[in-house]
């Protein structure tokens, strides 16, 4: 019961970190670190082929829900993204915000010194600075497009899967930068009318995410077992950088023309509600998080105390 209860749970996160490739701006790294799972996927990821079945059952829920949640809702936030993109984009900006509070208390359980302040504001500018490079144009993915086109796609999955791995890096706003995004979501719509080309970019893309998943992922893990706290406050860093990042984005993409009185209430409105319903989240867990341990030291004292009495000699 416990184990199917944490499989639902680790399918939820997955879902989450699935919906983060969708919007531009929003990193699925962050949501990872946010939802308490960035240290276990990166554990999980570079001991896939030393403990496979540990490492693979805990990634398969979170993998299952990131695909659900991407393929059930691509379409619904493609819809609120042009129909109400600043509350959507909102939303994720106040989860972000009230999920950091309970990251940065996670943070500081590692110790914090003076050049610590480096750590964090050095990822916080890098996370800002993306967001106003200026975009390069859309590239031609279609079948006209030259072979060395290939070996460049493949590079850009190796790029996109730093938002999968490192907090705040956000693969869609770097696709976007480099005109990836809106070509390879096309790529799937024409699986319908040009399977075997589309099928073809999208594997070769595919296979740049996964090469660089694995690299990259190891490279946090040495980061986090060498230099824990550094690293720790570079995460709070890119984090606090992506929430920023992700308003920047919306003025980037689509500009003031979105903006009027009642797209400004509601996005207000839902930063609020994401903020606020986030944080009492993220409070409950913590606080069921303790519990056990609680009841475990209490248990832990109670038979102690039953030996103690079992061990005085009777009078």
């Amino acid at each position: 019961m416990v184990k199917a209860k944490e499989f639902i749970f680790n399918m939820l996160k997955g879902g989450a970190i699935g919906l983060a490739m969708i919007i531009p701006g929003v990193s699925g790294g962050t949501l990872a670190v946010l939802l308490g799972v960035y240290d276990k996927i990166i554990e999980s990821i570079s001991g896939l082929f030393k403990n496979f079945k540990k490492s693979f059952l805990f990634l398969l829920p979170i993998l299952l829900g990131a695909i659900l949640a991407f393929a059930a809702l691509y379409y619904p936030l493609k819809y609120a993204l042009q129909y109400a993109p600043f509350p959507t984009i909102m939303l994720f900006a106040g989860f972000m915000l009230g999920s950091c509070p309970d990251m940065i208390w996670g943070a500081k359980k590692d110790g914090f010194k003076k050049f610590d302040i480096a750590s964090v504001l050095i990822p916080l500018a890098v996370v800002v600075g993306i967001c106003f490079i200026p975009n390069m144009g859309n590239v031609d993915l279609s079948s006209a497009m030259p072979w060395h086109g290939y070996l460049v796609l493949a590079v850009m999955g190796v790029l996109a899967s730093c938002a999968l791995v490192v907090p705040g890096i956000s693969g869609s706003m770097l696709m976007l930068i480099f005109g990836y995004y809106e070509p390879l979501l096309s790529m799937i719509s024409a699986l319908r009318t040009d399977f075997g080309h589309s099928l073809l970019v999208l594997a070769i893309f595919a296979l740049g995410v996964v090469v660089g998943f694995f690299t990259i992922a190891r490279l946090m893990k040495l980061l986090l077992n060498k230099y824990r706290r550094s690293t720790m406050w570079a995460i709070v860093g890119f984090v606090l950088g992506s929430i920023p990042a992700v308003i920047i984005t919306f003025f980037h993409e689509y500009g003031v023309a979105y903006l009027d009185t009642l797209q400004i209430c509601l996005g207000v409105a839902t930063f609020i509600i994401g903020g606020v319903a986030t944080f009492f989240i993220a409070r409950i867990a913590e606080k069921k998080k303790a519990q056990p341990q609680t009841e475990t030291v209490e248990t832990v004292e109670t038979a102690e105390t039953a030996q103690i009495s079992d061990d005085k000699p009777q009078e």
